[in-house]
């Protein structure tokens, strides 16, 4: 059975949408909206997060990987235990491709580039990761450069590792902070361009993921649209 539709919640007191990309009676995939936790909070262990959304309505589902809180889009669950290994599998032999968009201040060095400077997470009592020369591990993130504009760009970004904050602490190192970051990029204002940067959300979103269901054998490839106020700034 394939589903595509809208699951409407309640969240912080407004009336909002996480919409079924796709789902069957193994997996699913959502668009997860800008604010929602996609695991359990270590702190408040009554603040809502996916599976509590979505549970009441489709059963128990598996947390494969993780999403940013602020970060909005494409996230993929299981629906049985042992679909949970299978597509665990997959990550682990990254045999699963994750594609972002992000809108980041700066102009990138070239239209494509790759970052692979090695990360060390919590790195500091932020919690942030942090490029370490000596005691981070090996990570990758490819770039495209989509569109710029004014002192804007619009970047695809893969990364082929898949550590937290990964996109994030690498374009913060090579200053061209994601805007709306305020963990990684204190910058408010960008006193050299005279503009203000000041933006309500984290300008990332997980647009596709790509993957053989392990099940049907089928190409999977789970796209969602970039959310209206991304789609607003970059117009």
């Amino acid at each position: 059975m394939q589903v595509q539709g809208l699951l409407r919640y309640h969240f912080l007191q407004n009336r909002n949408y996480m919409e079924i990309l796709y789902i069957d009676q193994w997996l699913m995939a959502i668009n997860k909206p800008a604010g929602v936790l996609s695991i359990q909070d270590g702190y408040d262990l009554t603040a809502p997060h996916v599976r509590t959304i979505l549970e009441p309505e489709f059963g128990r589902c598996w947390i494969v990987h993780r999403l940013d809180k602020e970060t909005s889009g494409t996230f993929l669950l299981a629906r049985t235990q042992e679909m949970h290994r299978s597509l665990s599998i997959l990550f682990e032999n990254k045999q699963i491709k994750k594609e972002y968009r992000a809108i980041v201040l700066g102009t990138p060095p070239q239209d494509e580039f790759e970052i692979n400077y090695p990360l060390r997470i919590n790195a500091d009592r932020h919690h942030r990761t942090r490029v370490d020369f000596v005691r981070g591990k090996t990570a990758q993130t490819n770039f495209k450069l989509m569109q710029h504009v004014n002192h804007f760009s619009l970047l695809l970004a893969t990364p082929l590792t898949g550590y937290t904050h990964q996109i994030r602490s690498h374009l913060a190192f090579i200053n061209l902070p994601i805007i709306g970051d305020l963990l990684y990029s204190k910058i408010s204002k960008a006193d050299d361009f005279g503009i203000n940067v000041n933006y309500p959300h984290l300008g990332l979103h997980s647009y596709s993921i790509n993957f053989i269901h392990p099940a049907t054998q089928q190409q999977m490839n789970i796209v969602s649209d970039i959310p209206q106020y991304m789609q607003d700034f970059i117009e």
